[in-house]
């Protein structure tokens, strides 16, 4: 019953879902060199309103085969960064978003969507879990010791709200490989591990939300909402483009518009692997249906952990089981610590979203950026984690 090791997910104790390389270092050769400074310059350009024209005018048209097929994997990631923030750009950093997105964006980026086995379209793996690095090699992965590697249009607001992202994914590693001793616990009913990683892990929550709660420090929700949010869209249930995006020149879509969610914090894969590990359900309703869509913007690896915890972990009917009061605490003080990420979560969507001054209909204020009434949805979500208590 045992959970294979996390690198085998590509994942570590150290890092947890974030990339395992160091993605400052990772360079290119021929065309993708060229690519990756044209990606670059969109701090510059965006600005301008005048980014197609730039992209249309600079942006070299990639082999498909010859250019990506000797890519290796942190290449191919490295790739798929830059061209899903210039697909966005392109998409949504004019006003009136197009119709169509132009071959020489929409054939690479199917393709090494293809090769990610993840939509193609920014997620959440390129804007955050592989889009950072390091300043001081020698100190941890903290928020004062990182920085993004590729962005829209920079600044202090855009990176602290990544970088807040990375800092959290980071210090959930030990979590994440807490979670194959404990299952394996469970089976040898042997409750003194399980409490007591249980409760290191709500120690590490408080961490986590500690982290979460610095939010506010160097993101502001007006320039959040205004100059951060509209780049990070999809074309699933947007009211700016309800028929989604033609991606020309790539055959299998047969010239038919294609609706892909755009970029969510809910496509972090920490808190579905608590909700495995906790044996946390969601009702059978559209919010379950948009939760396995989500699934499948995650990278296949961190998908097939998230599905080896669920389809192992007893936890829950173990310590329903357990006579041990201790257990217990230990088992609700995670419950009550996702609950507790999960409400602040709610509070920051309507304080960054749901308060501002609706702007254009592809960024609405009750429209989340994977296309769903998020509010409704977040407090679903926080108040099914909430009824998992277990009454001693």
């Amino acid at each position: 019953m045992a959970i294979l090791a996390l690198e085998n997910y590509d994942m570590s104790a150290q890092r947890g879902f974030l990339c395992h390389y160091d993605a400052s270092k990772i360079n290119f050769n021929g065309k993708m060199s060229e690519v990756r400074d044209v990606a670059l310059k969109l701090p510059k350009i965006l600005p301008t309103g005048k980014i197609r024209g730039f992209l249309n005018a600079n942006l070299p048209t990639l082999d498909i085969n010859s250019d990506l097929d000797s890519l290796s994997d942190a290449q191919l990631r490295m790739a798929m960064i830059h061209y899903s923030f210039m697909v966005q750009s392109y998409i949504w950093g004019e006003p009136n978003p197009p119709e169509i997105l132009p071959a020489y964006l929409a054939q690479p980026i199917v393709a090494l969507s293809d090769r990610l086995d993840q939509p193609p379209l920014m997620t959440y793996s390129g804007y955050v879990l592989d889009n950072w690095a390091k300043i001081d090699e020698n100190k941890p992965i903290d928020v004062d010791n990182i920085h993004m590697i590729q962005n829209f249009l920079s600044g202090q607001d855009e990176a602290w709200f990544v970088l807040v992202h990375v800092a959290i994914e980071a210090h959930a590693g030990e979590i994440l490989a807490s979670m194959g001793p404990i299952i394996e616990a469970c089976h040898n009913d042997d409750s003194d591990t399980v409490q007591k990683l249980l409760e290191s892990n709500a120690i590490r929550w408080a961490g986590i939300n500690a982290i979460f709660d610095r939010m506010p420090e160097k993101c502001d929700p007006y320039i959040y909402f205004e100059r951060v949010r509209p780049y990070i869209h999809g074309w699933k249930d947007n009211p700016a483009l309800s028929d989604g995006i033609i991606y020309e020149g790539v055959e299998q879509y047969g010239n038919k518009a294609q609706a892909f969610r755009g970029q969510t914090g809910s496509q972090s894969s920490i808190v579905p692997s608590m909700d495995a590990l906790l044996c946390v359900g969601h009702a059978a309703d559209p919010l379950r249906e948009y939760l396995d869509q989500l699934h499948m913007y995650r990278s296949p690896k961190h998908r097939k952990f998230i599905e080896d915890v669920r389809s192992k972990s007893n936890l829950r009917s173990y310590v329903e089981n357990s006579d041990n009061v201790g257990l217990v605490d230990a088992y609700n003080s995670n419950i009550q610590a996702v609950a507790d990420f999960r409400t602040r979560h709610l509070e920051y969507a309507a304080s960054y979203i749901n308060k501002q001054q609706k702007q254009a209909d592809g960024n609405d204020t009750d429209v989340g950026t994977g296309g769903t009434p998020f509010m409704r949805y977040l407090k679903k979500h926080r108040d099914e984690t909430s009824s998992n208590l277990i009454k001693i």
